[in-house]
């Protein structure tokens, strides 16, 4: 006589029985869990278990488990009367990610489907028959309150930056109200060790509380970032689940690009990393340093303004089109008096380029903006200028010299205000990525502009937008900036179709009285 079936293959059975695969090339198709889920099974359910964590490379398999363990809750074996399920994440479009996928496989499932209520705009998915609900929230702790959850998903955790979390901390003081709560951490690892995640991770894999389990699938740090080998040990499912091609193209492209290798070797190889790197490798700048042609009378340009403080430097880039490729003409301004001091203080030849010509100097010791209003002026009675991007911090001072200058009202709508944060310059630096890996930027390896790329380091923030920032204290990247906000005003292939004025208000703003 064959024994009771484990809870956890009890609930394989109904996975399979009831679920489908909601995408992908097997859509449609019964659900068939692989050896490393059902792994994950026996871990939760057939021993006591409190708190659950499963850290694996992005695109792994993690979100469609956790899924499954929504709906076994909600509706399944698992299921307990008058209970609440519910989800977290930072976002609320990180948080619609697991809601959505749940709530296709319930569309997908006559039995599901005829058992369970989609609430799609608030993000809830109920079961009336047996009075359980499940519901995404996101990253307002004030909305746990008052709750009592049975069942907790917090997704991707390792977003969390530092060692506490308000909602996290809400829902699980919550459920303590509950005979056998069960929490499920599903997340890449955070960038370091003292973050929420690394700290639940480490207590977890003390064995000192044995409700505690860890699943991780991680790269060592000194293992090759770009082997197929390494790559596998942080995903489990690498020949089940993912799209090998994309994942090998995100490793070539981490390769030669610094400034994505932290973000790669964070999601795809899983490993605790700073998201700060060089912006770009020497041999991808240097692939890009054909000297471009010369602008000619009435040439069409963009143009990215990066005004300096004081005594800094000051950099703007012009670009145009050249064959298929973007020629890029730097001019740079730094005060004469107290140059050979600032040469000395950064280690910066700068009185030697200022003597060759590669950086323009103005009287006394600070920016005088009348020198650069005047060269814009130029700009503008020689080229087709379409846009000038300007950082909106010292442009007020800049303004008058303009009008002085005799900038009309139709000219000064072509300075449009670009933000220097991470939604503003996020695509651009995406963009200018694109444009040196496909070698299609004609620099001259400019002295100047190098030293300010080469300073130029990247950091991410947890919706994975990027910036520039400062490699050290003293490293110039004025010239890196101007660069990324002239690719950042361009049209793109991505507006092919629409015209640069119809599509330039998505993230910047016309210089205003």
């Amino acid at each position: 006589m064959a024994g009771r079936l484990k809870r956890s293959e009890r609930n394989a059975r109904w996975i399979e029985s009831m679920c489908f695969v909601p995408d992908g090339k097997l859509v449609g198709k019964p659900v068939k869990l692989t050896k490393k889920q059902r792994k994950w099974l026996v871990r939760i359910y057939d021993s006591p278990t409190r708190l659950f964590i499963l850290s694996i490379g992005r695109k792994g398999g993690k979100t469609a488990f956790i899924a499954f363990l929504l709906l076994l809750h909600l509706v399944g074996p698992e299921a307990k009367r008058n209970s609440q399920l519910y989800s977290t994440a930072l976002s609320r479009e990180q948080a619609a990610i697991l809601f959505s996928l749940a709530a296709k496989m319930v569309r997908m499932s006559k039995d599901l489907a005829h058992y369970v209520t989609i609430r799609d705009t608030a993000k809830q998915l109920l079961c009336a028959e047996l009075g359980t609900m499940y519901h995404a929230l996101s990253a307002d702790a004030s909305t746990a309150m008052g709750l009592s959850p049975c069942f907790v998903v917090h997704d991707e955790l390792g977003q969390v930056k530092g060692p506490r979390s308000l909602l996290y901390e809400a829902l699980e003081t919550a459920s303590a109200a509950q005979e056998s709560p069960l929490s499920v951490v599903i997340s890449t690892q955070a960038p370091t060790d003292s973050d929420l995640l690394s700290l639940l991770i480490d207590d977890g894999l003390t064995g000192a509380d044995p409700r505690i389990k860890v699943e991780i699938y991680t790269a060592p740090l000194d293992a090759d970032p770009f082997d197929e080998k390494t790559i596998r040990l942080a995903n489990p499912h690498f020949d089940e689940l993912m799209n090998k091609e994309e994942v090998f193209r995100q490793a070539s492209d981490a390769k030669r690009m610094p400034s994505r290798e932290a973000s790669y070797r964070n999601l795809i190889l899983n490993q605790r990393v700073e998201a700060r790197n060089p912006f770009v490798s020497r041999q991808v700048w240097t692939e890009n340093g054909a000297a471009p042609r010369p602008l000619e009378d009435g040439d069409e340009v963009f143009g990215g303004l990066d005004l300096s403080s004081v005594s800094d430097l000051t950099a703007l880039a012009l670009i145009n089109e050249q064959d298929g490729a973007w020629g890029v003409h730097p001019t740079f301004w730094l005060p004469e008096d107290g140059l050979a001091e600032k040469s000395r203080n950064d280690r910066v030849p700068y009185d030697v380029w200022a003597k060759s010509g590669f950086l323009q100097t103005t009287p006394g010791a600070s920016i005088e903006y009348e020198f650069v209003a005047e060269y814009l002026r130029t700009v503008f009675d020689r080229y087709t200028v379409r846009a000038i991007a300007f950082d909106r911090y010292n442009i007020k001072f800049l303004r008058p010299w303009l009008e002085k200058v005799g900038f009309s009202e139709e000219e000064l709508t072509r300075f449009i205000e670009f933000g220097q944060g991470f939604v503003s310059m996020s695509p651009a630096i995406r963009e200018f990525e694109s444009l040196l890996l496909a070698r299609k930027l004609r620099h001259g390896n400019h002295p100047v502009l190098t030293m300010c790329v080469n300073n130029a380091t990247v950091i991410t923030d947890p919706a994975e937008n990027r910036k520039f920032v400062k490699g050290k204290a003293t490293g110039r990247i004025d010239g890196a900036v101007a660069l990324a906000m002239a690719v950042g005003v361009m049209p793109s292939a991505a507006d092919e179709g629409k015209s640069f004025w119809e599509t330039k208000n998505e993230h910047t703003q016309e210089i205003r009285p």
